[in-house]
């Protein structure tokens, strides 16, 4: 079997479940490894190479799926030319069947850009018998490493949890494991034209899964209602925040609703699915990455605004004189003295701009980190008293310095999506 996207939250787990059924799976990724082929679906190859590509497979399970778009990596590419060119390369090459990952509420028509891109491959799938085409809908899944589930968990543990419009809109959470387990079974014997919505087996509200989050998290705080019109300015302002599933179509998501009847995925498992309330027996790596999820932030923009605040004040709120006498004391006077500091702003104001950046993120902690202690060793030599001065301004180096360090080791941008 080829899985496109097997490296990504639901992908990689299809392929565990493929493997401890005996299947031989192979995967179709960007890079390309081992046994694996390269299919970036941003950059398609001809379909001659598919067609090669797929000779002697007998399954394909399409994986591939963005949230966002962005750039070449446009939902009209990514879910609908890209899984429809693989299709047609699968028809050519004889494979027996086609599973589609979608989305519960996908539909061509939909005025939202995600569930109307779903929607078109999902009709092209349903319509395919050779191979058969079968298409699977996933509700809200829950999986400890997925984006959604996170950021979920971050909500849950920050001491304010907001909940647009009161968090009453409904969703019927399903966990990865069982929708890895239905996909696997619909791979090995479904049958073309098959819909399947994956859903859990109870339905909640918004605020009723925070709740469970908290517990699993063991955090307390508030819930906090939003306005309708509050969490529609937040959603516009957080489709600029990198990584963040959350903008105004996921809001328009979340208000139409993720439930479904749940007999078909509990007919194709053999089993009954897992309660929302037992989902994670052992939370501790979740709770970890919830808690850094908003402390992380935090400390950045924090730390930056440290930077750009004491750059500015240098220049314009602190009064010149007392700055240059400090400076006479280390032996700069005169022009040297003015030099001296305006470049020392300059350079706090760009140390706390390149915070920002994600790019160069990791080197600017570590520069900001030897500036901060050069800074402490010039003050120790020629002013030795301000370690005395009663509101602390150099000894509160030491925890700034631990918090840069903190932010060097973790705050981390990810490497590409290996899909």
């Amino acid at each position: 079997m080829l899985v496109a996207g097997g490296r990504g939250m639901i992908g990689s787990r299809l392929v565990r479940a493929l493997g401890e059924r005996g299947h031989e799976v192979i995967l179709a990724t960007r890079g390309g490894s081992g046994n694996g082929v390269v299919l970036d679906f941003a950059h398609m190859p001809s379909q001659a190479e598919l067609i090669r590509a797929l000779r002697g497979i007998d399954v394909v399970i399409n994986a591939v799926g963005i949230f966002r778009a962005s750039g070449k990596q446009s939902f009209d590419a990514l879910h609908v030319k890209s899984p429809a060119c693989l299709l047609e390369a699968a028809r050519a090459a004889g494979v027996r069947r086609f599973v589609q990952l979608s989305a519960l509420g996908a539909d061509a028509a939909s005025s939202i850009a995600y569930f109307a891109s779903k929607g078109e491959m999902d009709a092209r799938v349903l319509a395919s018998t050779s191979p058969a085409g079968i298409v699977v809908r996933p509700s809200l899944v829950f999986d400890p490493r997925g984006a959604s589930t996170r950021w979920f968990a971050m909500l849950a543990v920050l001491p304010v949890t907001p909940l647009p419009g009161g968090g009453r809109q409904p969703v019927k959470p399903v966990h990865v494991e069982d929708l890895a387990e239905v996909v696997v079974t619909l791979a090995e014997a479904g049958t073309a034209g098959m819909c399947l919505d994956a859903v859990g087996p109870r339905a909640l509200r918004l605020r009723d899964y925070l709740q469970h989050f908290k517990r699993w998290l063991d955090a307390g705080g508030l819930f906090v209602t939003v306005p309708a019109w509050l969490a529609n300015v937040a959603a516009g302002v957080a489709r600029w925040l990198p990584q963040a599933p959350f903008d105004r179509d996921a809001l328009r998501m979340l208000e139409q609703g993720n439930v479904a009847a749940a007999d078909g995925m509990v007919q194709w498992r053999g089993a009954a699915l897992r309660d929302p309330a037992d989902f994670t027996k052992d939370a501790s790596d979740l709770r970890t990455t919830a808690w850094l999820g908003w402390l992380l932030p935090t400390m950045r923009i924090t730390v930056a605004a440290m930077w750009i605040v004491t750059a500015l004040v240098s220049l314009w709120g602190y009064p010149r004189e007392a700055s240059l006498a400090l400076l006479a004391r280390t032996g700069l006077q005169g022009e040297w003295a003015t030099t001296a500091l305006w470049s020392a702003a300059l350079l706090d104001l760009v140390l706390g701009l390149a915070v920002l950046r994600p790019r160069c993120r990791t080197l600017v902690y570590l520069f900001q980190g030897l500036v901060v202690a050069t800074y402490t060793l010039i003050i120790t030599v020629w002013l030795p008293e301000q370690w005395l001065h009663p509101y602390g301004p150099v000894l509160k180096n030491v925890p700034l310095l631990a918090m840069i360090a903190c932010l060097w080791a973790l705050d981390r941008g990810h490497g590409p999506d290996p899909r």
